[in-house]
Formats: C-alpha cells, sequence, structure tokens
C-alpha cells in the first residue's frame, strides 16, 4: 500500500502534499529528513481513533510516477487496520456484525484487528479475506 506524495523544493529544504489525502503535508531541512517525516505524516492520517467514522482513502494506483512523486508506504500492521476498518465501514457493518460474521465470541477479539498493534493469525486474515474480499494482501506487504 503506497501512498504517493508530490515533492516540491522549497528555498531552504523540501516540502510534500499526499496527493491521496487532502491536508497530508509535511516537510523537511533535506530529503532523508522529508522521506522519514513521509512516513510520518501518512501514518497519522492512517490512524485515526477508532470511533471515527472518517476513514482515509486508500491509495490511487492510478496516478502517474515522475521524479516529483514518491511512493511511501506505512507499516503492514497499519495498512492492515486500515484497510479492514476501510471495506467494513464501506461495507456499512458495525464492529459486531463483522465480530459475529468471524465467529468471535466478543467485539474486542475484532476490534484489535482495527489497530496497527494488532499480529492476527493466517488464519484470521484468511477468515479477514473470506468476509472483505476486496482487501488486497499484496498491498499489505508492498
Amino acid at each position: 500500500m503506497n501512498y504517493h506524495f508530490q515533492v516540491e523544493k522549497e528555498k531552504k529544504g523540501y516540502s510534500a502534499q499526499c496527493l491521496e489525502i487532502p491536508g497530508c503535508i509535511t516537510q523537511g531541512d533535506n530529503l532523508k529528513e522529508l522521506k522519514e517525516n513521509m512516513k510520518e505524516a501518512i501514518e497519522l492520517a492512517l490512524y485515526e481513533p477508532i470511533d471515527s467514522k472518517n476513514v482515509a482513502p486508500l491509495p490511487n494506483n492510478k496516478i502517474k510516477l515522475s521524479k516529483l512523486i514518491y511512493l511511501v508506504a506505512p507499516e503492514p500492521q497499519l495498512a492492515l487496520a486500515h484497510m479492514v476498518r476501510y471495506y467494513r465501514l464501506k461495507h456499512n457493518m458495525t464492529q459486531k456484525q463483522i465480530a459475529e460474521k468471524m465467529g468471535f465470541n466478543d467485539i474486542y477479539s475484532y476490534q484489535r484487528l482495527e489497530t496497527p498493534k494488532c499480529n492476527p493469525t493466517l488464519k484470521t486474515i484468511l477468515k479477514i479475506k473470506e468476509i472483505l474480499p476486496e482487501i488486497s494482501l499484496d498491498l499489505i506487504a508492498a
């Protein structure tokens, strides 16, 4: 899951703006610092309160790459948590509904999947994929 940042050289340093998420911008004194800040910015944009109905969009794979467009990937755990939440909301499902479909005894077992601290088993990942088939495991590992 790679987001696209448009980079601009400033008088002093660099600035970058995520093309998919409005308001996700950052800057750095040099390119190394900018790259670190872009990763932090995208992770902050994706790490939303669990009760929020707002969810950041997924990357737009139709954006043409150029010298000024940088790809930035969040950590895989965050990418998975974000995509699970994104598609659950897209399907208008509550956490309770999806927990029941997955066969969890309680909602808390499911809620962990929407946090980047979760490290689900392969069995759980396959169950997620069964219920939310749009999730691309390739995007998580990218």
